[in-house]
């Protein structure tokens, strides 16, 4: 006769597997659903996503793969890179290569099982990639004609959003090479020729952009194209020889006051001499005010000078500078310059180009700063 403990025993076993069998029996009956319970991606967004991003799945309980990776679809068609991690219970999902940029996504996750046998919900996962930078003000504009492009007024680009994401190529034609300067937010771009523009021509200009993680040198797509006409030569120019320029100024510039030292600035021959006691001791080639922006003719002096001003207006260094009014409105100062270090090229002495302001050239400019001392006369006409 069995052990009255054995029975009890047998009897207490047969009841938990009854009870396990049961809630086993009642989950799948009634088909209990572990919740997806996260989707997210790197910086836990579905807006913006950058083509190499990932898009993150993590279920509640690990899960068998199978059904998932054979089921998992995405609209529009792409073909899709799945990771699992965490045991199965993390799905990573990516582009082979780079999701398409400004498209529209949605990944349709299927029903599967959980490693408890239970069913897991089906999901849909909508997500945006970033779009191709836009452009909201270009000067010149389309179509613009009597153009004039200087490190003052250079080609500039306007861009609502930050460009930074994606790598820019900027075309003028003809010609070509462009000299670059962009703001530290990569919404401001400023463009200047680095061979000087013929006068009365049609140039053509576009912008370019591909992701910068792309190493494709084809996968560019135009997000700008437009063209401008630059000014036409004036009828009546200079010698165009600027040695032969400076000879006759050397030659033939009177001396307007015939005591002490003072610059004589020659608008229409674009040309600056400095006499000491009425007598003429160089002439330097110049660019002064362009014709919408001229430079004040009249009698002023040297009111005070610095090695390296520094234009807040313009965002520019104007070496060896010598004001000519007192508020610093328009002066002396060599090439302007950029910060990151390019210098306006010396193509445009000889043109009326500035705003209003006396260009020199490179080492012409620091001679004048040296020699000229503060309340030295300036004759310009």
């Amino acid at each position: 006769m069995p052990n009255p403990k054995v029975k009890h025993n047998i009897r207490l076993a047969l009841g938990i597997l009854i009870i396990i069998a049961g809630t086993i029996g009642i989950a799948y009956c009634c088909r209990i659903y572990p919740q997806i319970f996260a989707v997210s991606v790197a910086s836990e967004k579905t807006v913006g996503i950058l083509p190499d991003e990932s898009i993150t799945i993590d279920f509640s309980q690990p899960v068998f793969t199978q059904n998932f990776s054979q089921n998992i679809s995405i609209v529009p068609a792409e073909p899709l890179k799945l990771n699992w991690e965490n045991g199965n219970q993390r799905l990573v999902i990516s582009a082979p290569g780079f999701w398409k940029i400004g498209a529209q996504y949605k990944i349709t996750i299927p029903e599967g099982r959980s490693v408890m046998f239970t069913k897991t919900a089906g999901k849909v996962v909508a997500f945006s990639t970033i779009a191709y930078p836009e452009i909201s003000q270009v000067f010149p504009q389309n179509g613009a004609s009597n153009v004039t492009l200087d490190i003052e007024d250079p080609i500039k680009f306007s861009f609502k959003e930050s460009a930074a994401n994606f790598f820019l190529d900027f075309q003028i034609d003809p010609d070509g090479g462009v000299a670059i300067q962009n703001n530290p937010e990569k919404t401001e771009f400023d463009l200047l020729p680095k061979d000087k523009l013929k006068d009365g021509q049609v140039y053509s200009l576009k912008v370019l952009a591909k992701y910068k993680n792309d190493p494709g040198d084809k996968n560019f797509k135009e997000i700008y194209a437009g063209e401008f006409m630059t000014l036409p030569a004036p009828a009546q120019v200079p010698e165009k020889d600027f040695t032969l320029r400076l000879i006759q100024a050397r030659k033939f510039t009177q001396a307007k006051i015939t005591t002490g030292k003072y610059i004589d600035i020659n608008l229409k021959q674009q040309i600056m001499a400095t006499f000491e006691n009425g007598t003429l001791l160089d002439a330097y080639m110049i660019s002064s005010g362009k014709a919408s922006m001229p430079t004040p003719t009249g009698t002023f002096q040297i009111e005070n000078k610095t090695p390296r001003a520094w234009s807040k207006e313009f965002g520019l260094y104007m070496p060896w500078w010598n004001a000519l009014v007192p508020d610093g409105k328009f002066g002396i100062h060599e090439l302007p310059e950029w910060p990151g270090g390019y210098k306006e090229g010396a193509a445009h002495l000889g043109t009326p180009v500035s705003h209003g302001c006396i260009r020199l050239g490179v080492g012409p400019a620091k001679i004048v700063y040296d020699w000229a001392p503060i309340g030295t006369p300036v004759v310009i006409y």
